[in-house]
C-alpha cells in the first residue's frame, strides 16, 4: 500500500494516532508553561539525500534522528521539552510503512522525555522531508545563550566526538569495518543513527551552579553554550564570536573513542571529532569551579577541553610540541551550499 492509495485523510488518521487526542484537531495546539518560565521554541529540517537515506537510515532510525536534533538544541538552551509539531513532505508513491515507521522512531526519541506530538502538517512532495518544531520551557534565569562566554572559563565538552562521522562511514563502506569487534560497529553505528540528546546533562549542571557560592558562580549569564551538531570545532567557532572572544582547545582532551582511532589514524579521528558533525553533545563555557565538578559528575563521557582566551584567536593546541598550532576553521565542516 501506498500513500497515493490512502489520500491525505488516511495518511493523516494514520499519524493522528502518534498524538495526543486531547491536544490536535484545531488551527493550533497550546502549550501551558509553569508559572515565570520562558518559553523556547527550535525547528529543525531534515530533507532526503541531504541528512538521511535508505542506504545509511531507516525510517524509524530518521525519525528518531529528527527528534534528537531538536531536542539537542533545547538541551543547548537550558530547557525541558513540552511538545513538537512535525510537517511532512513525502511523494505519492511512499510506503505507509515507511510513514507509520518514522513516527515510531520519534515516538520513541521522544517517550523518555515525556514530550508528545501536538500536531503538524503533510504535504505532496517530490522528494521526503521532515520539519520538526519543538517546543519547551526554562526559567529565564536558567536559559543558556551562545553570546555570554568569558575569557578564562572552562569549555567543557560532554560525550565523545567523530562516533557518528565514524559511524556514517560504516554504513557506507562496510568493508572499513574488519578491525572492529561486532559491538564496536554496531556502537559507532547507532552513534549516527540514534544519537542521544544531552537533556540529562541539564540538572547535573543546576544543581553544582546551585550548590556553588555566590563568588564562584558569578552571575546566571556565566553559563553559555550550545550543542556539537554542527562539529565541535563549530559550537566553539560560534560561542566564540557570538561573545567576542578566543579559546585554546587542547587537542588531548577531546574525547574520541577507541573504536574510532582503531577505524582510521588518530590525525583523522581528529578530523572527524572537531568537523564530522552530527554528535548532538553540548559544548559550554563555565566558570573553573563548576565546570570541573560537573565533569566530575558526568565522569568519562565529559571532559574539559579548553579555555577561553581575550585574544580573538581559536587555537588547536599540542602542549606535546608534536604538532603546531592550528586555528580551527568552520571551513572544513559540512556547509549546505558550499
Amino acid at each position: 500500500m501506498q500513500i497515493k492509495d490512502i489520500g491525505e485523510q488516511g495518511l493523516l488518521r494514520i499519524v493522528q494516532k502518534f498524538c495526543p487526542s486531547d491536544i490536535i484537531g484545531d488551527d493550533g495546539a497550546i502549550l501551558t508553561t509553569p508559572n515565570d518560565r520562558a518559553l523556547v521554541i527550535t525547528t529543525d529540517m531534515l530533507v532526503e539525500e541531504v541528512h538521511f537515506s535508505d542506504r545509511t537510515t531507516s525510517a524509524q532510525d530518521t525519525g528518531w534522528r529528527a527528534v534528537a536534533a531538536n531536542l539537542s538544541d533545547l538541551a543547548a538552551m537550558g530547557a525541558t521539552p513540552l511538545g513538537i509539531t512535525v510537517a511532512l513532505s513525502v511523494t505519492p508513491e511512499t510506503p505507509v510503512n515507511w510513514v507509520k515507521e518514522l513516527y515510531q522512531g520519534m515516538t520513541a526519541c521522544l517517550k523518555p522525555h515525556n514530550t508528545p506530538i501536538i500536531g503538524g502538517d503533510i504535504v505532496r512532495s517530490r522528494l521526503r522531508a521532515l520539519s520538526i518544531t519543538a517546543f519547551g520551557y526554562s526559567h529565564p534565569d536558567n536559559t543558556i545563550r551562545r553570546n555570554t562566554a568569558k575569557p578564562g572559563q572552562v569549555i567543557v565538552a560532554t560525550g565523545v566526538h567523530g562516533a557518528s562521522r565514524a559511524g556514517l562511514e560504516l554504513l557506507l563502506n562496510p568493508e572499513l569495518g574488519e578491525t572492529l569487534t561486532p559491538i564496536e560497529k554496531q556502537t559507532l553505528i547507532r552513534a549516527h543513527q540514534r544519537p542521544y540528546p544531552r537533556l540529562d546533562v541539564l540538572p547535573h549542571l543546576w544543581d553544582i551552579y546551585q550548590s556553588q557560592p555566590p563568588e564562584i558562580r558569578g552571575a546566571r549569564g556565566d553559563i553559555t553554550g550550545m550543542d556539537s551538531s554542527d562539529g565541535l570545532a563549530d559550537a566553539i567557532i560560534q560561542i566564540c564570536r557570538a561573545s567576542g572572544i578566543g579559546a585554546r582547545i587542547e587537542r588531548d582532551k577531546i574525547l574520541i573513542a577507541s573504536s574510532v582511532l582503531k577505524l582510521v589514524t588518530p590525525e583523522k579521528a581528529l578530523d572527524w571529532a572537531l568537523y564530522g558533525g552530527e554528535d548532538f553533545e553540548l559544548v559550554l563555557c563555565l566558570p573553573p569551579e563548576i565546570g570541573e565538578k560537573l565533569v566530575a559528575k558526568i565522569g568519562k563521557q565529559a571532559a574539559i577541553v579548553g579555555i577561553t582566551t581575550d585574544h580573538p584567536n581559536i587555537v588547536l593546541v599540542d602542549h606535546k610540541s608534536l604538532y603546531p598550532d592550528e586555528e580551527l576553521t568552520q571551513n572544513k565542516g559540512f556547509q549546505h551550499f558550499a
